[in-house]
């Protein structure tokens, strides 16, 4: 699967500015790929603010995610603000080529900054299937919570967009890798780079791991799209070889 992952800055809640300087850089995209990340809250930043942003199912970015991915032949993923039923959530879709799509809604809301707060949890976890590969969704704080993300459903690829700022993006290296090597599995984290709305700064470190920890795309600090393609069958030749998930604690999530 041939991948391409877009680290940059955001727009403060202005999703159009966001959804141009994104369509132009999907459209330099010159070789054909199966899949393209973008960071989380990818049409605004960040914001806790969501009523000023939200927008629902048939809104404009929505519909802009189906319209590129149709165009482009390719399946295209981030979250954004979605407002429901009175509630908002953290949402990452996963949009397939003809357009269908799968959702993801966060489940570990960011207490620091009180995302708990103005934001709805997710309750489920999401694996979407796309081009013989089981993918798992998941966005940025999730990434603290293994439990959750524990690969008893033998997924491929475990893929994390973030906004996770500089003072803590030690902890977001050790943890991705600490993902892959657990979870015997692909993982892809996107994020952004820049000052947010609150003067929070970022410096992406996206990047690309493969199921032992060695990096293919390594940590980056610049604006950039990048294009890596992964091997499942090595992947799976690998676990056949070692069988750690096979010795996996069997457990159930109850709250």
């Amino acid at each position: 699967m041939k991948i391409a992952i877009i680290q940059s800055d955001l727009v403060w809640e202005n999703p159009e500015a966001n959804r141009i300087y994104f369509e132009e850089k999907i459209n330099a995209i010159s070789e054909a790929v199966d899949l393209i990340v973008l960071p989380e809250m990818f049409s605004t930043g960040f914001t806790m603010n969501p009523s000023a942003v939200a927008e629902e199912m048939n809104g404009v970015t929505v519909s802009w995610m189906i319209a590129l991915a149709r165009k482009k032949n390719t399946a295209i993923t981030g979250s954004l603000v979605i407002e429901e039923e009175g509630n908002f959530y953290n949402r990452m879709l996963f949009v397939y080529p003809d357009g269908t799509f799968q959702k993801y809604d966060k489940r570990h809301l960011f207490t620091l900054a009180k995302e708990e707060a103005v934001f709805t949890p997710g309750r489920e976890k999401v694996i979407v299937e796309y081009k013989d590969w089981k993918i798992c969704l998941q966005i940025c704080y999730d990434l603290r919570f293994p439990v959750f993300v524990r690969n008893v459903e033998n997924y491929d690829l475990l893929l994390y967009v973030a906004s996770w700022p500089k003072p803590r993006i030690n902890a977001w290296d050790i943890l991705l890798k600490a993902r892959s090597v657990e979870n015997l599995c692909y993982t892809i984290g996107v994020n952004r780079i820049g000052i947010d709305g609150n003067g929070m700064p970022y410096v992406g470190h996206s990047q690309v791991i493969d199921y032992l920890g060695n990096a293919l795309i390594a940590p980056f600090e610049t604006e950039a799209v990048q294009l890596v393609t992964l091997d499942k069958a090595e992947m799976l030749t690998t676990r056949q070889k070692l069988n750690f998930l096979n010795d996996k604690d069997i457990f159930e999530i109850t709250n």
